[in-house]
Parts: structure tokens; C-alpha cells; sequence
């Protein structure tokens, strides 16, 4: 979610910032809709959001693809990275003093963050490695081979896959790589499995793009309002919620007063 799109001496890369922008105006919808069907229990609310709950995976993938190429153009993803676990952990104490029902333990920031964290110690190592499409593959393949570990099996589907040994569900500590127990919340949740293989398929293309090699359409600007929206993704993260609760609170009073 950090806006780092360019890197020193770089072209920037317009169209990642669009697509960005373009997930994160999705994204401030799809929470205002699930804000008022939730906290304000209105219909409209759970309308519009079970309209858009399908599309909530692809945004998010969006982000972090992104992410995972801003680390090959950043001068320190260990330090951006622990700048966000910063952010992160303030948001999961926030939503635990204000909105304890609406607690967030381990959410996209807190994802991204620990992502940043493994991909700067373990960048040296990266670096010896090329671009290659098959590369980009296995990371495809193990996403949907991880898939089902919140599910409690191994494999592209319980028929297929491996069963995990249920005392690995018993606890919530092992949360943050989809393995929970039926007591478990979080209102905005992304484990590392099978999450962190988006982000690492966005490091191997990020390869091209610390090597100017994105199409050439990429590097110029079509939308600027997604621009702008994308540069500012981290800020419009933090701050659009309250903003939605205070909207949100809004309209759900004119709705009470309306129907009198």
C-alpha cells in the first residue's frame, strides 16, 4: 500500500498508482457499505454489500501485487515495513478501544507490513534471482494450493489435498498464517497463507520494473484522479474510516428522522 511506485532516477509507473488509486476508491466503498449494514443496521447497507463481497479478494490482490513490485524499487523495505507495523498496530489498538466488536488483529497493513519485514531480510537472497514468467506460476500455484489452510487442508480442495491435524486450530496465536480457532475475529482479515505468494509474484514482476521493462503505456498517466488516489493510499487508509463512521452515522440518523 506504500506509494512506492518510483524508484531513484526512475520512471514512475502511473498505471500501478491508478490501479492502486482504482483499489483503494473500492475499497472505501466496500467498508462504507459494510459500516452501515453492521454497525447501523440498515438494508441498503447489506444489500450493496453482498453485491460487492466478490470483489473484495481482487482489490485487495491488488494491493498487494503492487506492494510486493514497490519492494524491488524501495530503498528500505525493513524500515517502510516497520513504518507500517507501526500504523498497523495503532489501528488494532484503535478498533479494540472504540470499536471492540469491530476489532482488527491481523488486517491487510499488518499483512503488508510483516510482508515488507521478510522481503527486506531476505532480499540479498532474492536478488540473486531473475525475472521469469514460471516463477510467477509457482507463486500461482502455491496460492491455490494454500488456500484451503483456514479450511484445515492442504491441497487444492479437502478431496485432494492433505488434512491438517486439527490442534493446530485449537489457538488463535497461529492467526496470522490462517490457522484459528471458531472463536476467532477480525473485521478486516488477510493471513500470510496464502496471501504472501500475491505479494511474491509481485516481487518477481517487480524485477521488470526496476528494470524499466513494463509496457510502455504503464509509465503514462490516463487517470489522474486514481493517481492521486493511489500516491496517497497508505493516508486514505487510516483516515477513511472514522470518516465513514461519521458519514455512515449521518445518513443512518436522516433515515431514523425520515421514518420518524
Amino acid at each position: 500500500m506504500p506509494n512506492q511506485i518510483k524508484g531513484a532516477g526512475r520512471r514512475r509507473i502511473y498505471f500501478m498508482d491508478e490501479l492502486r488509486g482504482f483499489a483503494v476508491f473500492c475499497m472505501v466503498f466496500y467498508h462504507g457499505f459494510y459500516t452501515l449494514a453492521y454497525l447501523y443496521n440498515l438494508k441498503i447497507g447489506m444489500l450493496l454489500l453482498n453485491f460487492f463481497m466478490p470483489a473484495e479478494p481482487f482489490y485487495a490482490g491488488l494491493f498487494m501485487l503492487i506492494s510486493g513490485i514497490s519492494s524491488n524499487l524501495s530503498h528500505s523495505n525493513l524500515t517502510r515495513g516497520f513504518k507500517l507495523l507501526g500504523v498497523a498496530l495503532v489501528v488494532t489498538l484503535a478498533t479494540w478501544f472504540v470499536l471492540p466488536d469491530e476489532l482488527i488483529v491481523f488486517g491487510i497493513l499488518h499483512f503488508l507490513a510483516v510482508c515488507m519485514i521478510l522481503y527486506g531480510l531476505l532480499k540479498p537472497v532474492a536478488d540473486r534471482f531473475r525475472f521469469s514468467w514460471a516463477a510467477v506460476a509457482v507463486c500461482a500455484l502455491l496460492y491455490l494450493l494454500t488456500m484451503g489452510i483456514s479450511r484445515g487442508y492442504l491441497g487444492l480442495s479437502p478431496e485432494w489435498g492433505v488434512t491438517l491435524s486439527p490442534s493446530l486450530y485449537h489457538t488463535d496465536w497461529l492467526a496470522p498464517f490462517g490457522l484459528y480457532s471458531n472463536t476467532f475475529r477480525s473485521a478486516d482479515y488477510f493471513p500470510l497463507f496464502p496471501w504472501m505468494f500475491v505479494f511474491a509474484a509481485g516481487t518477481f514482476l517487480g524485477k521488470l520494473a526496476a528494470q524499466e521493462r513494463f509496457p510502455a503505456f504503464m509509465y503514462r498517466s490516463r487517470v489522474p484522479f486514481f493517481s492521486w488516489l493511489g500516491r496517497y493510499a497508505l493516508i486514505i487508509y487510516v483516515v477513511h474510516q472514522p470518516v465513514i463512521y461519521g458519514v455512515c452515522y449521518a445518513v443512518s440518523a436522516v433515515v431514523q428522522w425520515v421514518r420518524g
